[in-house]
């Protein structure tokens, strides 16, 4: 261990690279000499003991400064946790009005110290020897991802939920009859069981738009997941009179087997009940169907308040005076990098709310893939695997006795994740809330060399991107893509939407024009060419246009329309070559590109063609002009 001398002097770091040095030298000292006498097997108590060793660390948070100047106790202050024993545990815990009355123990918001215990105990996955911290992880068995064919909402007749929800290949309709069948046989295998974990907490960090949620599952490590997504209660005072808007009942180790007299996909079975307020999960142990189901609820009880919300599929972060920003975008196209900047704080990396009072996290944390992970290219995400952090699927190797991560084996499958709670952020933004935006960057990268790496949208122009949600998949990024594939995915998130996409463009506008907002295009993809030919514009290109928006110098440029998409291009902006601001420059052959934007374009009309029509207003004369 660290001499005493050095934890004194380490106590008194202040500032992000303070604290991410404590982090590695307590995890380097103890790697290097008590965690290397423990081995990759090692004995429960020895374990815990020595993960328990630095509680003394404090956690820096940020508020409208990047740089994080305040302390808040370290993670076990977490603490709303009981246990209940007994023939009545259940009642206390608040579980017998499901039907569960079975278990005789029921574990509620545990702390991360507890959930440890109990993962380590039950021998749910192996320790992790993650540079800055040793880290649980697991193997969620054959489902690495969600099962999108295996999701179900039950349309019940007549309610408001049927006459609102977007009803296809997204939100597959089930009957009542079928729901109430998995209910009973949900609560039915609960009630076999010794013990269960109950987690209360919340989604959304403003308590005038957030939902009241509880889960309730077989194991500790889909508890610490939970624990570490959503808002966690900070005292048991918080939770007095809790009354759950949604549950879910977590029976991942249990299937379907009469999936098809049931009508459904196969043995995996992720339902919702939206007006019972329930839903459950037969099949597969994947963590994030508990995220993105609730993601899911919350794209439909939004939108259906008074007034209505705005729930988006985004990263948002917020500068030293208070302005925030932020950032839709699919996988791939910089969405976790541009929003975590160095001069600005981390309000959130994927879900966010937009209400009367500004935009507020949906989470209480980040789960993030690790495939190819290093320090250099995600340090934020590469600091934030240490303890209390959960690894998914990631596979380990045995060196000297400890299990290392390794990132670039992708064997098990290209979908690693690491949750974590969001205070393993060095400069997040601790309120988790801000004012209302000014500027809404929609991120493409596009593998056809076609895109500016920024452009100014008008009002207009902005629903007809948003809507789009473009972006290209290149070679090596999915099995079976040899040549760049346009994707289209409506709200840059349609897997998770509830409601027709024009409704949640239609809350965008009311947003934009209501709080004069910008909204801006910013490519990362290629330059002067397409995938294979010309290069991906650097890291530094894209945020030095992204910094331009937020700190207002693009304002000071001079603007030319294209005349295929009809956005406006910078003249210049610092630290960018003009050339590269206008694509067609960078292209050896001009004729060549003029041939691939109308390529582009005609691929934009194409999908938008279901749109047509659709909504208050049809948004596709807004489109590119083939």
């Amino acid at each position: 261990m660290l001499a005493t001398s050095s934890r004194i002097l380490l106590r008194t770091a202040t500032g992000i690279g303070g604290k991410t040095a404590i982090r590695a030298l307590v995890a380097r000292a103890g790697n290097s000499s008590a965690y290397s006498t423990l081995g990759a097997n090692v004995s429960f108590s020895n374990l815990l003991g020595h993960y328990q060793s630095d509680k003394w660390i404090k956690q820096q948070v940020a508020h409208k400064s990047a740089v994080a100047t305040e302390e808040e106790p370290i993670r076990g202050d977490y603490n709303s946790s009981v246990t209940y024993h007994g023939a009545d545990a259940c009642s206390k815990a608040g579980i017998d009005s499901l039907g569960i009355n079975g278990p005789s123990t029921i574990y509620k918001n545990q702390t991360f110290e507890q959930l440890f215990q109990h993962e380590v105990k039950n021998n749910e996955g192996k320790i992790a020897s993650a540079e800055y911290g040793e880290t649980f992880t697991v193997d969620t068995g054959k489902f690495t991802g969600r099962s999108p064919k295996d999701k179900w909402i039950v349309r019940n007749i007549g309610s408001e939920s049927d006459a609102n929800i977007d009803w296809g290949k997204v939100n597959q309709p089930t009957t009542p009859e079928v729901f109430d069948e998995l209910y009973e046989k949900a609560v039915n295998y609960f009630n076999t069981l010794d013990k269960a974990y109950v987690f209360d907490g919340f989604c959304g960090a403003n308590p005038t738009s957030r939902r009241k949620i509880r889960f309730v599952h077989e194991m500790a490590w889909q508890q610490h997941f939970v624990t570490n997504m959503f808002i966690r209660a900070d005292t048991e005072s918080q939770l007095e009179g809790f009354e759950p808007d949604f549950t879910i009942i977590n029976a991942c180790s249990q299937v379907d087997e009469d999936w098809q007299r049931h009508g459904l996909n196969s043995e995996v079975a992720v339902v919702f009940n939206i007006e019972k307020k329930c839903a459950v999960i037969f099949g597969t142990w994947y963590g994030g169907e508990n995220k993105k189901g609730i993601f899911s609820l919350m794209n439909y009880w939004l939108p259906m308040s008074s007034p209505p919300e705005f729930p988006m599929h985004c990263s948002a972060n917020v500068g030293n005076a208070g302005d925030s920003a932020l950032f839709f975008g699919l996988s791939g196209t910089g969405k976790t990098t541009l929003s975590a900047d160095p001069h600005r704080a981390l309000i959130g990396d994927d879900e966010h709310g937009w209400d009367e009072d500004g935009i507020f996290n949906f989470e209480g944390g980040c789960y993030a893939k690790t495939i190819n992970l290093t320090e250099k290219t995600e340090p934020d995400i590469y600091r934030a695997i240490h303890k209390d952090a959960l690894l998914e699927n990631v596979a380990l190797v045995d060196q000297s006795g400890k299990l290392i991560p390794d990132y670039f084996d992708t064997s098990k499958t290209e979908n690693g994740r690491v949750s974590y709670p969001i205070f393993h952020i060095d400069n997040y933004h601790k309120p988790q809330m801000a004012g209302h935006p000014k500027n809404i960057i929609f991120l493409s990268c596009d593998a056809f060399g076609v895109l500016p790496p920024i452009a100014k949208l008008t009002p207009e122009q902005a629903m007809y991107h948003f809507i789009s949600g473009y972006t290209a998949k290149v070679a090596g990024t999915e099995r079976g893509i040899t040549e760049p594939t346009a994707t289209f995915s409506a709200c840059f998130g349609a897997a998770f939407l509830t409601l027709h996409p024009t409704r949640y463009a239609e809350l965008l506008r009311d947003k934009l024009e209501h709080h004069s907002a910008q909204a801006w295009l910013v490519n990362s993809g290629w330059s002067g060419g397409p995938y294979g030919v010309g290069e991906r514009m650097s890291i530094k290109t894209t945020r030095a246009c992204v910094n331009a928006i937020l700190d207002g110098t693009i304002d000071n440029t001079t603007w030319s329309k294209d005349p295929v998409f009809g956005w406006e291009l910078p003249g210049s902006i610092e630290g960018v070559d003009s050339d590269t601001l206008h694509p067609r420059n960078t292209w050896p052959n001009p004729a060549e590109y003029d041939e691939a934007e109308k390529k582009l374009a005609a691929m934009y009309v194409k999908n938008f063609e279901k749109y047509a029509g659709k909504g208050e207003v049809d948004y596709t004369q807004y489109g590119p002009k083939v």
